[in-house]
């Protein structure tokens, strides 16, 4: 009888804990957002073919309704990855930051179209030297960010997207392509929030009006916060007035508490771009 109690008194506690551990777990789940997100499966898959036999593989998530009325247009985020990203598989550059805006709570608060092309392997958004902290960048567009504006260009054409407001933001490599991609085309984006990247500090006088919201990790050793620093103030002394975070204690990920701050997604899509003439798109 003692033995049996005792067995009975252990399932108890392992009852017990298992009971704990689920409701635990539970709630791990819940608070992850790409636990509960299969991004792979929301997003449509699409290759764009160029004139000259160039492709470049993309991905697109569409407005959870999108009622197919001209008078409703949707804002259109352009998503580019980081190195580790690249290939063709075209599913790799969803891995991170894009699952912030595809749990349903954001779907519902943000409804856009988020479009995820994939850089080709040993290919780059724009052509900086990410070590040199001096590097003034690249004289011409890469071919994978000309792809890229392609896709964008024929997207517009094609989507109800809303020309006031198309936002780019990026992470690491994409975070040198955000800055890149606002310099090759100054009055095209509504808004930009490059992260961990850099930018030309020569371009800040035809960017200074575009509004930009930039993150940086203090300990990154990957790409190092002079690099965000210099386009910064390079910026603030041609007038411009962008935003800048510097998360203290972070390393190169600091895109995980930049996509995650709910406040930083409402800044983006309150931006608007001022169209040169009304009327149309």
């Amino acid at each position: 009888m003692q033995i049996k109690s005792k067995v009975t008194t252990c399932l108890s506690v392992l009852a017990a804990v298992l009971s704990i551990g689920f409701a635990w777990y539970s709630h791990l789940w819940a608070q992850d957002p790409g636990s509960q997100t299969d991004t792979n499966t929301m997003f449509e898959t699409h290759q764009h073919s160029a004139e000259n036999g160039d492709t470049l593989p993309y991905r697109l998530l569409k407005p959870a309704a999108v009622d197919g009325q001209e008078s409703q247009y949707y804002p259109l985020i352009v998503f580019l990855h980081g190195a580790g990203e690249r290939g063709s598989d075209n599913k790799s550059q969803l891995k991170h930051g894009v699952f912030e805006l595809c749990t349903p709570e954001r779907r519902k608060d943000f409804p856009c179209f988020l479009l995820a092309p994939q850089c080709p392997k040993n290919q780059l958004w724009a052509a900086f030297d990410w070590k040199n902290s001096q590097d003034p960048g690249p004289q011409s567009m890469t071919r994978s960010l000309e792809l890229t504006m392609e896709v964008i260009d024929r997207l517009f054409k094609q989507e109800p997207i809303d020309p006031e407001r198309i936002y780019i933001t990026g992470l690491s490599m994409g975070g040198y392509g955000t800055w890149d991609a606002i310099a090759r085309r100054p009055e095209f984006f509504a808004a930009a929030m490059p992260i961990c990247g850099g930018g030309n500090p020569l371009t800040a006088e035809k960017i200074k009006h575009i509004p930009i919201a930039c993150f940086h990790g203090a300990e990154d050793k990957i790409v190092l916060p002079e690099r965000s620093r210099n386009i910064i103030e390079a910026i603030r002394m041609a007038g411009g007035e962008p935003l800048y975070v510097e998360y203290a204690g972070t390393a190169h990920d600091s895109w995980k508490p930049a996509y995650a701050d709910e406040e930083n997604w409402k800044w983006l899509f309150s931006q608007r771009r001022k169209l040169a003439t009304s009327g149309g798109r």
